[in-house]
């Protein structure tokens, strides 16, 4: 923050210049008529001079000397008073030259608190605030009404005093943390101690910047580096593994015909348990492989609209059993979104998240889709009316192996994501208490030069 003399001092200073100015002007005026009580008298003692005797008249010659004196005395203190007004009215421009560059440099100063890109909050020793910048009115949404209160007062969802009261008993050290006033707002505030010219703190500044995208791109930038290496670990857990499942499941069927007459209720019960557990063993080794393998897709031009219409006509008998609403919203029955993609791996994702959704609502709710155009791609965005995705569980759900449900592999979200990437696109949510929607954001056009493969 640049600092500034207070109004009232530079008040002070305008009325101490125009004092001296006039005090100036003043003596310079009673000099002058001085001067001129001097003139008068002169011409007096030489009409006196030319009427008197010798004697006398010697004495009064001495008296016009020292008349003539005075005069010169009085002259002199008029120079003096001229060169004082002289250095009085260079002062009065030079006080009016730093004030105008002093207003300069408040403006500049404005105008650069007003143009950054994070908010900017200064407060006194108490936590009181002092000043506010454009944009961290904009991004706590409040007014100048705030200047003067307490950082309490300032905003209900983001703890703004208790960062502060965490940053400033660091004994003068800086403090960055990451909060979120919102599930679809991610606010990193910085907070710095504030010093006079004399390295006294005299506060503090609280930096505000909107990290929102930059949180989102590195939560999937952790998503890609966590699925790194997967194909080659996936290929040879698929080949160690799957031989001697099959091995095992073929000797079992074996044992299952040479104990049919022989074996006991107990035995059979414990043999199809066996068979059912190396079959679902088998499945999770399938999963696992078509998760982490980079298959190319076989892209081509489909339209978007067609395919998410025959989607919901397959999921609303089910979803009439359990009393869900479908809704897809369309501008208009004769809209098409012609996109490139692989129509297989399409359907797939949206069966997934529309079933995801019907079970979140489980009875009587509804389930929308909507499509939106953009310049280079369209969106569907998934929208149900459950009971949210709790927030210590948000950063996980895209994971393989994650699941909430109980007979769930824990597989269907990250395929989903791992899909989405390999057609150069985002599969992102946002999640409160009144549901959860899915937003699936795919390009018009697949790049030409490269594979549309996963990373």
């Amino acid at each position: 923050m640049f600092r500034t003399q207070p109004q009232d001092s530079s008040k002070g200073h305008r009325l101490a210049i125009i004092g001296l100015l006039l005090l100036s002007m003043t003596a310079l005026g009673i000099t002058l008529w001085i001067m001129y009580d001097f003139l008068k008298e002169q011409e007096i003692v030489h009409h006196l001079i030319e009427q008197l005797p010798d004697g006398p008249a010697d004495e009064a010659r001495t008296l016009a000397g020292e008349l003539r004196w005075q005069f010169r005395l009085a002259l002199l203190v008029v120079l003096n008073l001229i060169v004082t007004g002289f250095a009085i009215q260079l002062l009065w421009n030079a006080y009016r030259s730093s004030q105008r560059n002093l207003q300069r440099i408040k403006a500049l100063a404005s105008d650069i608190l007003t143009s950054v890109d994070q908010g900017i909050i200064t407060t006194d020793l108490s936590g009181v605030i002092t000043s506010m910048n454009r944009r961290a009115f904009e991004l706590l949404h409040t007014t100048s009404d705030s200047i003067n209160q307490p950082l309490a007062n300032l905003s209900t969802e983001l703890p703004l005093e208790a960062f502060w009261q965490r940053s400033a008993f660091r004994k003068g050290q800086g403090r960055s943390e990451n909060l979120s006033p919102s599930p679809a707002t991610t606010l990193r505030l910085n907070c710095q101690p504030l010093r006079s010219h004399q390295e006294e703190i005299i506060g503090s500044v609280i930096q505000v910047r909107d990290i929102t995208e930059q949180a989102l791109t590195e939560d999937r930038l952790r998503r890609i580096e966590r699925f790194m290496g997967l194909d080659s670990l996936a290929a040879g857990l698929h080949h160690e593994i799957k031989n001697p499942l099959a091995a095992l499941s073929l000797h079992v069927q074996l044992l299952d015909e040479q104990l049919e007459e022989a074996s006991s209720k107990e035995t059979q019960e414990t043999l199809a348990i066996i068979r059912s557990e190396v079959h679902r063993v088998g499945g999770v080794l399938e999963n696992f492989r078509d998760y982490a393998s980079i298959d190319r897709l076989n892209i081509e031009s489909i339209d978007l609209v067609s395919l998410v219409r025959q989607q919901v006509s397959l999921i609303r008998p089910q979803a009439q059993t359990q009393k869900i609403n479908v809704e897809l919203k369309i501008h208009s029955p004769e809209t098409k979104v012609p996109i490139e993609a692989d129509r297989g791996r399409l359907e797939q994702v949206l069966l997934n998240l529309m079933l995801n959704g019907m079970e979140a609502i489980a009875q009587k709710g509804t389930l929308t889709l909507s499509i939106h155009q953009e310049n280079e791609g369209a969106t569907v965005s998934i929208c149900d009316t459950g009971s949210g995705i709790p927030a210590k569980i948000k950063n996980k759900i895209f994971d393989p192996y994650f699941t909430t449900k109980s007979g769930g592999t824990g597989m269907g979200l990250a395929l989903c994501d791992k899909i989405a990437r390999q057609h150069n696109g985002i599969l992102d949510f946002t999640s409160n208490k009144e549901g959860t929607t899915f937003h699936l954001t795919l390009p018009r056009q697949q790049p030409r030069t490269a594979p549309q493969t996963t990373t």
